[in-house]
């Protein structure tokens, strides 16, 4: 027992897990020890069974009249039920936390915890004014109380709140004012891990990078330092992934987001985002099965899959069912921060099928909210958005130059190549159209160099479309000479995003097979990868 006790003191808490489960399979445990063992178990990634042993607690601390510490358990309990997605088993704890405390008439902290649940629950659920009032209210409770974890919870819940309601600046410097209690150990370990996961995501969701990944870096020091533990390990990775994705490590990004899809059970709030992300990835990467097999993994678990399976509809060409999708996403977003996150594909996929004006309109649209949300990414995606209608509508070359300049350099300022090529690729159009041919091939070049550093098939296919050059070299003939009919059979299904194993399935082949043709087809045509191959075929008529 007394070894346990140290262990989780020393925060080793896979080995105060293991001393106080043996310890209780030899006599049960005291209410407070149970409390510890729940605690450590969930930080090593047992939510099963922390729930269980608070359940445990809760019971015991209420057996022995300890009501004040059997509905800090139950509030624990409830956490993680809501975090697992069991709201209705959370509704039924809860009011069952409530009738204890005002049975026995107690005026203590564990009644803001609870206010802090209802709260919550308004704010997210539509009812924002009744929300916030219930979470200030949570926030007076903690500190008239002096309980440092509610106050840090409910001040986080707050600022989170201010942003959803459109008070920005304010809602980003009381997290800012938290997570100074967060860094300086002022609070519980679980409080510190859901705060740092918290803010990480309230500055993806307001496109405020640096702050992002000034609080991963932040995060992930404080989880180094406590080699055992399991939780926020995992329910940042997916952070980490978007981070990785934008700065152009495509590779880390996709091992993270594969941990994070193994390690969230379905009912986990991150295990949607996880597989979107990831469909993200193989979409960029012009793996397009692996891609719609993940966003449609993300919508059974909840995760609206567009914009990006919008625009993996595009890419497949079906622009109908891409735009149909985009529309219906912007009209149902519930206010301009969520609208913001689909209106740069809802102008690509406007442009796409002709629709200048509905473009046009979404690209002013997210100017605005660029401006007043002052935030570098944000205004970066709507310079490149304003650029593009421009160059779409050819009427002003130059106009468009200058919006797709200024996108560049803020692109180039957030270390994001992916997105910075595709701006070369827009201003070397532009270029084109002010007859600058030499200028607009430089602009390609520049660009292409990039996407094959990356991997990214789809701009690469589209680039070689824009740079090909008619002529009996290298064309189509010459491709027939050098391939079988079945390498290009096998070229084609590589080009259009399928996976070995697809083609082995369309083609009714091995997969060994299907390999062997990539393969010889790599070595017949000089060259290295997917992506390299998936351009070929776009650049000689294959596909």
């Amino acid at each position: 027992m007394s070894r346990g006790r140290a262990a989780f003191a020393r925060r080793a808490w896979a080995e105060a897990y293991a001393q106080l489960s043996a310890a209780d399979e030899r006599v049960p445990l005291e209410p407070a020890d149970l409390d510890r063992l729940a605690v450590a178990a969930v930080l090593i990634g047992r939510d099963d069974v922390g729930m269980t042993v608070w359940e445990r607690a809760h019971h015991e601390f209420a057996g022995r009249g300890d009501v004040v510490h059997a509905v800090r358990c139950a509030f624990w309990l409830i956490f993680c039920l809501v975090n697992q997605g069991e709201p209705a088993r959370a509704g039924g704890v809860l009011s069952r936390a409530w009738r204890l405390l005002d049975e026995g008439g107690h005026d203590c902290a564990e009644r803001g915890y609870l206010t802090l649940i209802e709260g919550r629950r308004l704010l997210l659920g539509g009812s924002a004014a009744d929300g916030m009032t219930l979470i200030r209210r949570s926030v007076e409770t903690g500190e008239r109380f002096g309980d440092a974890d509610l106050v840090t919870l409910a001040r986080h819940m707050q600022g989170r709140g201010m942003i959803m309601c459109g008070e920005t600046a304010a809602g980003v410097a009381l997290l800012d004012e938290v997570m100074v209690a967060v860094t300086a150990g002022e609070a519980s370990p679980i409080i510190v891990g859901t705060v740092y996961c918290g803010v990480i995501e309230a500055c993806q969701e307001i496109f405020d990078l640096r702050r992002a990944r000034e609080w991963t870096a932040a995060l992930t020091r404080w989880c180094d330092a406590q080699p055992d533990l399991v939780a926020y390990t995992g329910t940042c990775l997916v952070h980490r992934a978007e981070i990785m994705e934008l700065h152009g490590e495509w590779p880390d990004a996709l091992d993270e987001v594969r941990r994070g899809c193994e390690r969230f059970r379905p009912g986990h709030p991150s295990a949607g985002p996880a597989f979107y992300r990831r469909g993200e990835l193989h979409r960029l990467r012009g793996e397009f099965t692996a891609a719609e097999e993940a966003y449609r993994q993300a919508s059974r678990l909840g995760r609206e899959p567009h914009p990006g399976l919008a625009l993996l509809r595009l890419a497949q060409g079906q622009a109908g069912a891409a735009e149909a999708a985009i529309r219906r996403v912007a009209d149902e977003a519930r206010d301009r921060i969520e609208r913001s996150r689909s209106l740069a594909a809802y102008v690509e996929i406007m442009l796409a099928v002709g629709d200048v004006p509905a473009a046009r309109a979404a690209a002013d649209d997210l100017a605005g909210i660029a401006a007043d949300l002052d935030a570098p990414q944000l205004q970066a995606t709507a310079a490149t958005a304003r650029g593009a209608v421009l160059v779409a509508t050819g009427a002003d070359a130059l106009g468009a130059l200058a919006a797709l300049r200024r996108a560049w350099a803020a692109w180039r300022e957030l270390d994001a190549p992916y997105e910075a090529a595709r701006v070369r690729v827009l201003i070397g159009l532009a270029c084109r159209a002010l007859g600058d041919e030499d200028t607009a091939q430089m602009e390609f070049d520049a660009a292409r160099w990039v996407f094959e550093r990356l991997g990214a098939g789809p701009d690469l296919a589209r680039v070689a479309a824009l740079t090909a050059r008619p002529g009996p070299a290298g064309g189509d003939g010459d491709t027939k000479a050098r391939l079988s009919g079945r390498e290009i059979e096998v070229l084609r299904l590589v080009a259009a995003g399928k996976t070995n194993r697809s083609i082995a399935a369309d083609l009714v082949l091995s997969e060994k097979t299907v390999a062997r043709h990539v393969s010889n087809i790599f070595g017949k045509l000089a060259l290295t990868s997917r992506s390299a191959a998936t351009a070929y075929a776009y650049e000689h008529g294959l596909v």
